[in-house]
């Protein structure tokens, strides 16, 4: 303050710092504060600001007075100090080694408190004694970042490793399911000792895929008393898992197997008498004792004999003998009131007059195989194919049995009952009547459907992806197929669709000879199912062609170097509503156009009987109809087809039953995943068409997923 005042009224003094000259005002305080000012002088020009010091008696500290500036010889003289201790270090160095014994120095005051305000020399000495203390601070706090860096960065890579561990190593439940799409095969003799084997599909081990049923013959060697052998057969069914192919169960037959029925499901109601037994075989005590029918049984139907098996074990839970069988079992309202549905199935009769034909219907309950009064029997006079039986329920809700021997007819379910059991039902769905079925009626029982003058060769309700598990008692597959449309082909050479209402046909086609059983799927999005049908156009060539379901005109067609082979196509439903056909075929034969159905003019091939037949699988989707997928190809002689979904996947196997011409007796069963088929599938191209390149169609049919037909 006293140097301000000397300097405002221009008093002879002290000027500048650099001059030195005598101040009379500020004499006294140079001279209290000399400690001070010595303090001023050795401060190090380090660039941190002039106002500060290294004691605690400094005097900005003290009284807020600002520093006084440093002489240049005093500086240089302190150079030279911190020259001579460290030689070796530059001048950057230096001042950033004087920075940090700076800061070191005030951390030390800090702590000291009362016994910092020393003179220059402790000072001094201070400053330049906590240099290597702060540099074992430097390393302490690069240590302790370290450690907490480690402590940081080792659970992170203990946790991602933990993860990667149970994503890629650990199995999971459904691994066999979950590794891919699988595909297997497996040779088991002769499958159902017959021509045509029996197949079915149903999720026995509650993984949530259709598992694989199979009737299974093979030969057996018997000794007799004079040392001779005698070949046998042994019969049974066989329970294959979808994913691996492995055994799941097997239970014995004492005939050939003809079909195998899976899916029937008590209803959720308290159960007692035979109704708990019955329960207690299937789905054990728990189950029986809640009611709950979370294991449906399977039928195994043979000639002359019918047993219900387990679906989860295979255990045999009833069988029965009702003659000689020649349908596959209907499944039925329950008729005698144990919450149970029962059985229908057709039998020739016992005493057949040679000059009249006849069917005889049986009621059995789903039970206890027992059978409901007696049989019904029908004399038919047409002769012909065995038709049905098959359950049809009106828009009414009035039950009829459609049934015939080349021909078409119906018999109410109401009056089947009456006549099997001598009483009215109990049930109150069986006193539905629909009169415009009534009507009908002539003086026979039976209602007469079919009006073509031809024998009907195939009858199947138009839903799609029916032939994928018309085996099974499927109860929303069941409703939607009694309450549609009927397809019916008539003497192999005409194909029509008749209306559920009146049985008046919708439209009829004639064709060339149709083999096998048409496929329904959607083709077009007209909502109604289209039908993909194969036909033998001339010796050695077939004609596979899709014939809409509302009009009956042609839709696709193409022709196919086509050998003994008489095998269903089939329909599988895509994410998109729409449908993609399977067929099996030979090599293409012509290259038409799709949209005109002209008469064959191809050359007749010539088929080396010592050269195996290339038999080749093809996908045909509506996107593309100029383009075919070739998924697969065999020499095997194919004998049954079926299609399983995984839902999981959004995938399908096919799945197929084939007979090895190296060697007889031989025979396969083998599943194919759709989507691995495909990508690696050849694209064969119908036409001249190459506005798709072949980029564009594998990238699509890569994308394609599939779902349960609705």
């Amino acid at each position: 303050m006293a140097a301000a005042l000397s300097r405002a009224l221009k008093l002879p003094g002290k000027k500048s710092s650099e001059l030195g000259e005598y101040d009379p005002l500020t004499q006294a305080d140079s001279e209290d504060e000399s400690e001070e000012d010595d303090l001023v002088l050795n401060y190090p020009r380090n660039g941190l600001g002039r106002g500060s010091c290294l004691g605690a008696g400094a005097t900005d500290l003290r009284t807020g007075r600002a520093g006084r500036l440093v002489e240049d010889d005093e500086v240089e003289e302190d150079e030279e100090e911190w020259r001579e201790q460290y030689p070796s270090k530059n001048r950057q160095e230096k001042e950033d080694l004087k920075t940090r014994q700076y800061w070191s120095q005030r951390e030390g005051i800090r702590d000291v408190g009362s016994n910092g305000g020393g003179g220059p020399g402790s000072t001094g000495s201070s400053g330049l004694g906590l240099g290597s203390g702060s540099d074992l601070d430097e390393k302490a706090a690069r240590l302790r970042g370290t450690i907490r860096t480690a402590f940081f960065l080792v659970p992170l890579c203990c946790a991602v490793l933990l993860v990667l561990l149970c994503a890629f190593l650990l199995p999971c439940k459904q691994g066999e399911l979950d590794n891919g799409s699988p595909q297997w095969e497996r040779e088991l003799g002769e499958v159902g000792g017959g021509f045509y084997p029996s197949l079915a599909l149903w999720d026995v081990d509650s993984d949530a895929t259709e598992d694989v049923l199979v009737g299974v013959a093979q030969q057996t060697n018997e000794s007799q008393p004079a040392g001779s052998q005698v070949y046998s057969k042994e019969y049974s069914v066989l329970a294959l898992s979808a994913a691996s192919g492995k055994e799941l169960w097997k239970t014995d037959a004492r005939e050939s197997v003809k079909s195998i029925q899976c899916g029937l499901q008590p209803q959720a109601r308290p159960a007692g008498g035979r109704l708990r037994a019955f329960l207690q075989g299937s789905l054990g005590p728990e189950g029986a004792s809640a009611g709950r029918a979370q294991r449906p049984l399977c039928l195994v139907i043979g000639s002359s004999r019918i047993t219900a098996v387990s679906g989860a074990t295979g255990k045999k839970l009833w069988s029965a003998s009702p003659g000689k069988i020649v349908s596959q079992a209907v499944l039925i309202p329950d008729l005698n009131g144990d919450s149970v549905p029962d059985f229908l199935i057709a039998t020739l009769p016992v005493d057949q007059v040679s000059s009249s034909f006849g069917l005889s219907l049986l009621l059995l309950s789903g039970v206890s195989g027992n059978q409901i009064g007696h049989s019904v029997t029908f004399n038919l006079t047409a002769r012909g194919k065995p038709i049905g039986p098959d359950l049809h329920v009106t828009g009414l809700g009035a039950h009829y049995i459609l049934l015939g021997l080349g021909t078409v007819e119906a018999a109410s379910l109401k009056d089947i009952y009456i006549q099997a059991t001598g009483r009215a039902p109990i049930s109150p769905i069986l006193k539905i009547k629909d009169p415009s079925w009534e009507k009908l009626r002539t003086n026979s029982s039976l209602i007469h459907i079919s009006s073509n003058s031809e024998q009907v060769e195939f009858m199947l309700p138009l839903v799609a992806g029916l032939c994928n598990n018309h085996n099974n008692f499927d109860s929303i597959s069941n409703l939607n197929s009694s309450r549609s449309d009927w397809v019916l082909v008539c003497g192999s050479s005409k194909l029509s669709v008749l209306r559920e209402s009146d049985t008046h046909a919708k439209w009829t086609v004639n064709s060339a000879d149709i083999h096998g059983r048409p496929a329904p799927g959607q083709f077009n999005e007209d909502g109604i199912p289209d039908l993909l049908i194969q036909q033998s156009v001339s010796p050695g060539v077939r004609k596979v062609q899709l014939i809409d379901g509302a009009s009956g005109r042609g839709l696709w067609e193409a022709e196919f170097v086509c050998p003994q082979l008489d095998l269903e196509g089939s329909s599988i439903a895509t994410s998109s509503g729409i449908s993609v056909f399977l067929f099996w075929a030979g090599e293409l034969q012509t290259l038409k156009n799709i949209t005109k159905a002209p008469a064959s003019q191809g050359v007749v091939p010539t088929v080396d009987p010592a050269n195996p037949v290339l038999r080749r699988l093809y996908l045909l989707h509506p996107a593309y109809p100029t383009v075919l997928m070739e998924l697969t190809t065999t020499t095997d002689t194919l004998l049954a087809a079926a299609v399983s979904y995984q839902e999981q996947q959004k995938d399908a196997s096919y799945i197929t039953i084939s007979a090895r011409p190296a060697k007889p007796g031989a025979q396969v069963v083998r599943t194919l995943s759709l989507r691995a088929s495909i990508g690696g599938a050849k694209i064969v191209r119908l036409g001249e068409d190459r506005r798709a390149g072949a980029f564009e169609i594998s990238k699509f049919f890569r994308s394609l997923s599939f779902r349960q037909h609705q």
